[in-house]
């Protein structure tokens, strides 16, 4: 074996590993793996092949495993990080852990990034581009490891096969290090990338909107109180007594993250990235307002690589036998043909709760919405059949909403553009989900939902197709960053500078009016119980942080908002509850009922790193409460 074959120092310590396994077509040896440009891509596509699975609810934690998402509790079909959800985290067998994983990306971006100067078929421009996406990718791993682990130990190189027993046993990195070391390998590379993708076969691949859009996004975890003078983990030292996070609070972070969050903006725009909005017509048909607000919204995360998509990744995709299968509600079912479009992922009560009033305020706030009637009923009438079956009794709580509560959320009554019938795909057809017992997308098994009589509308394509036969699902990669994202970084950390600045309205205004509802400064004085509230830094915070809930619900950011603004203390402890999907008429469907009583402490707020590893190398200490 050649001398040069790289050991990463944590995979030597902890993981029985063999770097032979991740070289791309068993390529004996590093050497060979960069003799020619041919192998050295393949190389370059291993370091991507460890972007997180993010579409996939069996491996993302940020979908299953916190409380936006809530799942069947069938044992045989449940997904492991429910568990998480559950609060059943250990230390000796840690539910989601990334550790080995992305530490194994990181090993393998070293091997990179020390072999590709001697390739020697390939020209300087093109390699210093696969430099910078390799670095990104590098700082993306290690970034990764920070938000689940917090301070962590940060490999710049790894290690030779000789390195000593002293060498491998290695300490973490104090949490503000970890974050500069992230930073710097981004500076590095931003300005190498391409401002865009022209070659349809590497989209995906990282751009310069991408990097930017990526530092304003971890300079922003940095600013954020979990990061930012915490002093609930002031106990966490390693054994030399170094304090592993900060303890002072500093404002200067917030700054930094604004200024790079109107850098990334203004890459973006230059890339022509923008708000999606859909055309006026849609498959030759002509749309009203209303239903092309809706496409606008629902396009805007399933339509592949659309102009609101900064990254998207092709590491993982929406595609048949995840979401868009087994969270759909069936449109055939009483088909002999099975498609297991079987609703088995809801989203609870509270976070439908979440969503505005149609004048764009929370619901407990809008003076002219009865919040206390929420759960009575009362039949549709004509002016919301866009919306709501006519004629079709519902809950209070679904009328009078603000178009993304419909354009993201399957309910009782309302209705759904797309995936009725087949051989038919009118955008205009008012095809609507029945979901009390004995109706066509009722509870039909222990495998099959709805769980809460919410489901996940927004991740199911509009064109997917059920026939009488088949189920067939339009696939997109899982969207990691959009525009409207960016724009909400850069209003909070615009807030938490200077307050609620013109700036900081403008950004948020621009995501609301894409979603239909009225400016923040014309909705809270007209109807608002709080109508100042827009006016002060902490009520703007709280109408920031919403925004953000709502704009990216289900899309795997709740989860680390919340634990970055350390709110799950607070969130995660409220209980999960539904419709009773049991109920057969209005009267006995719409009662709330507890599904389950989450529990979050201090602890959850980072992962456990595994016994066995702690084992292994004394010089890591355990986060706290594990």
């Amino acid at each position: 074996m050649k001398k040069y074959i790289f050991i990463l120092l944590l995979i030597a310590a902890f993981v029985s590993c063999d770097y032979l396994d991740l070289v791309p077509d068993n390529i004996p040896t590093i050497d060979n793996a960069f003799t020619m440009r041919s192998e050295a891509e393949k190389y370059l596509f291993t370091c991507y092949s460890y972007l997180p699975k993010d579409a996939d609810i069996n491996s993302n934690p940020a979908l299953s495993g916190g409380d936006e998402i809530w799942e069947l509790s069938d044992e045989s079909i449940a997904t492991q990080l429910s568990q998480l959800a559950k609060g059943k985290q250990n230390i000796v067998n840690p539910i989601g852990s990334y550790w080995a994983h992305c530490y194994a990306g990181i090993r393998d971006c070293n091997i990179f990034l020390e072999n590709i100067p001697r390739v020697p078929d390939i020209d300087e421009f093109e390699k210093d581009q696969w430099i910078a996406e390799v670095k990104f990718l590098k700082a993306f791993y290690h970034f990764i490891l920070v938000r689940n682990y917090g301070p962590i130990p940060i490999v710049k190189n790894n290690l030779s096969i000789s390195a000593t027993v002293d060498e491998v046993k290695v300490s973490r990195d104090p949490v503000d290090e970890c974050f500069t070391y992230i930073i710097e390998l981004i500076d590095e590379a931003k300005d190498a990338l391409p401002q865009t993708i022209n070659d349809a076969k590497y989209l995906g691949k990282i751009t310069k909107p991408v990097a930017y859009a990526m530092k304003a996004k971890i300079l922003t975890y940095a600013a954020s109180p979990l990061f930012n003078g915490n002093t609930d983990q002031v106990t966490l030292k390693n054994n030399d007594g170094t304090q592993l996070f900060n303890q002072t609070f500093s404002e200067e972070k917030w700054l930094k993250a604004a200024e790079a969050c109107k850098e990334a903006i203004d890459i973006c725009e230059a890339a022509n990235i923008t708000l999606y909005k859909q055309p006026s017509f849609y498959q030759g048909y002509e749309l009203t307002d209303t239903i092309r607000t809706q496409l606008s919204l629902r396009f805007a995360i399933t339509d592949r690589w659309n102009e609101e998509i900064i990254w998207a990744n092709t590491q993982s995709w929406m595609a048949a036998g995840g979401i868009q299968t087994y969270g759909a509600p069936d449109w055939e079912p009483s088909s002999q043909t099975r498609v297991w479009m079987d609703n088995r992922y809801d989203a609870p009560l509270k976070i439908v709760e979440l969503f505005y009033t149609e004048n764009g305020v929370p619901i407990n706030e809008d003076k002219e919405w009865n919040y206390n009637g929420r759960h009575q009923t009362h039949s549709a009438t004509f002016k919301e059949k866009l919306y709501i079956r006519e004629g079709y009794t519902t809950a209070n709580m679904n009328f009078n909403r603000e178009p993304r509560f419909y354009a993201w959320l399957g309910f009782d009554g309302g209705i759904w553009y797309g995936q009725g019938k087949y051989n038919d795909k009118k955008p205009a057809e008012l095809y609507y989900i029945q979901n009390k017992l004995g109706q066509p997308q009722n509870v039909g098994s222990r495998w099959a939902g709805p769980i809460t009589g919410y489901s996940l509308k927004k991740l199911i394509h509009l064109e997917n197709l059920r026939s009488p036969a088949s189920y067939t699902v339009i696939s997109y990669p899982w969207p990691l960053l959009r525009i409207s994202d960016l724009y909400l970084l850069y209003a909070e950390c615009l807030n938490e500078v200077g307050g609620p600045t013109d700036e900081a309205l403008y950004y948020i205004n621009k995501v609301r009016e894409r979603a239909g509802i009225s400016p923040v400064e014309e909705a809270w004085p007209s109807f608002s119980k709080f109508p100042d509230k827009y006016t002060t830094k902490e009520g703007f915070r709280e109408i920031i942080q919403q925004e953000r809930l709502i704009e990216l619900a289900f899309e795997a950011n709740r989860f680390w908002d919340l634990k970055r603004w350390k709110k799950s203390i607070t969130e995660m402890n409220k209980p999960i509850k539904g419709w009773n999907v049991r109920g057969t008429n209005a009267e006995t469907f719409y009662h709330s009922v507890l599904l389950y009583t989450q529990s979050f402490n201090l602890k959850d707020y980072f992962w456990p790193i595994s016994e066995t590893e702690l084992t292994k190398n004394p010089n890591l200490v355990q986060n706290i409460g594990w």
